[in-house]
């Protein structure tokens, strides 16, 4: 017992390889105590050889949580880490995080109408090592959208439409955009949670 939490059995908090402050609060909100470590890695780097390759969208998503995993891990040696990511995908179609609103209007176009999948996967490593590794898949259908709804969702929801792929945040205003969803909330945001539980547990860092 560390003192950190009843359930948390690690000596030290886990290590989060993102940049996601939802990340870091899901696993906070579920009694995780964490540290954050920003990877410095070159996703599209990583991700353009799979696309080239035709490679399915939850390989890409395991192989950037994989990149992000084993960049921190490499550079602390002994502590867990957790490396996340998520991919979009639409009709085969990848799309990435919009750089400005104009960009976020035009995804939101493109999804408009239609169903989208978003992969998130996760790797936990140690000492530059992948240990568990696993990828949840959550389906979206975006109801039909005129250029008005879309540019008055945008001026309400302002630059933090810039900070999630689809330019949406499902658990805030971007609710209003969909008709039907498939998948758990925490897929949806980012991070497969309960199977993050699974492992943690099977690694004997949390609980049973």
């Amino acid at each position: 017992m560390t003192g950190m939490s009843p359930l948390w059995l690690a000596a030290s908090p886990l290590l989060l390889a993102s940049g996601s402050a939802t990340r870091r609060d899901m696993l906070a909100a579920a009694g995780i105590p964490v540290e954050v470590v920003k990877p410095q890695i070159d996703e599209r780097a990583v991700e353009a050889p799979l696309l080239a390759a035709g490679s399915p969208s939850d390989a890409v998503a395991a192989a950037l949580a994989c990149a992000k995993a084993l960049a921190v891990s490499q550079d602390h040696p002994g502590r867990l880490v957790l490396g996340a990511d998520q991919t979009l995908t639409c009709d085969g179609e990848a799309f990435h995080k919009p750089a400005t609103l104009a960009q976020a209007a035009d995804q939101i176009a493109a999804l408009a109408g239609r169903t989208h999948e978003l992969h998130s996967a996760f790797v936990l490593a140690r000492d530059g090592a992948p240990l568990v590794e696993g990828v949840a898949i959550a389906r979206l259908t975006m109801r039909p959208l005129s250029a008005d709804i879309i540019a008055r969702y945008l001026d309400c929801a302002g630059p933090a439409a810039l900070s999630s792929v689809g330019g949406y945040q499902i658990e805030g205003l971007g609710a209003q955009l969909f008709d039907r969803i498939e998948g758990d909330h925490f897929t949806i945001l980012g991070l497969p949670l309960l199977a993050v539980f699974v492992a943690l547990r099977d690694l004997d860092v949390l609980a049973r």
